[in-house]
């Protein structure tokens, strides 16, 4: 898409407030609730934006806390989908632990499916991915067709650094989940996320010792 081009050098509250110009209120935020950065910043913009968070039943309880404050403290509204299956419905059908075994499977059934379904009634979405955070993300645009869901979707953070984000939670005392203070630069569920050492790639916890760097909602 031509705007991914003309608004790469854009700021990220130029971005937002250029999607949100056209497509409120069929724009959704999607939020993993690492942090509220991107809430915080599509809340100054416009209030009682869509606040998408996939409860995939495997979340730390530090998540649903992070969920639970930023539903309090912004002026958003935030919708939590869950999966299909509950977890114990999935052991029942599939087996305990499907996310050890096949976690490509686990991750479509309690994260891509429920998205999709999410995003529904939406024309555009934004999330708070960057090009930083993983090699395989590095060409990602500020604005791009999501062809899998026929799509627009807004990234708006995608050029910034962790240490921009940063930089702005300091600015505007953003809520932050306290797991990043822990040592965890990623966040995903429980099971398949680890603390890393100090100076580590932040996604080295995530699916530790399998080749899988991806859960399939961005990629």
């Amino acid at each position: 898409m031509t705007a991914g081009r003309d608004l790469d050098s854009a700021t990220p509250p130029e971005i937002l407030g250029w999607a949100l110009d056209r497509w409120h209120p069929r724009l959704a935020i999607a939020s993993s609730m690492a942090d509220a950065v991107l809430v915080h910043m599509t809340s100054r913009l416009r209030p009682d934006v869509p606040v998408v968070f996939l409860d995939t039943g495997y979340h730390f309880a530090e998540t649903i806390g992070t969920r639970d404050a930023v539903a309090a403290i912004y002026p958003v509204e935030v919708i939590t989908i869950t999966p299909a299956l509950t977890v114990a419905e999935q052991d029942a059908e599939l087996g305990p632990r499907l996310h050890e075994r096949d976690p490509d499977r686990c991750c479509v059934l309690r994260k891509v499916e429920p998205l999709e379904r999410a995003l529904a009634p939406y024309v555009a979405w934004a999330s708070g991915i960057r090009r930083d955070e993983a090699a395989t993300r590095r060409d990602v645009r500020v604005v791009d067709w999501d062809a899998k869901r026929g799509k627009v979707k807004v990234n708006p953070l995608a050029a910034w650094t962790a240490a921009d984000v940063e930089d702005y939670i300091a600015e505007h005392g953003v809520l932050v989940n306290p797991l990043l203070s822990a040592g965890y630069g990623s966040i995903g569920c429980a099971p398949c996320t680890h603390a890393v050492a100090p100076g580590s790639d932040p996604r080295s916890g995530r699916w530790a010792g399998a080749a899988k760097i991806e859960c399939g909602l961005h990629l």
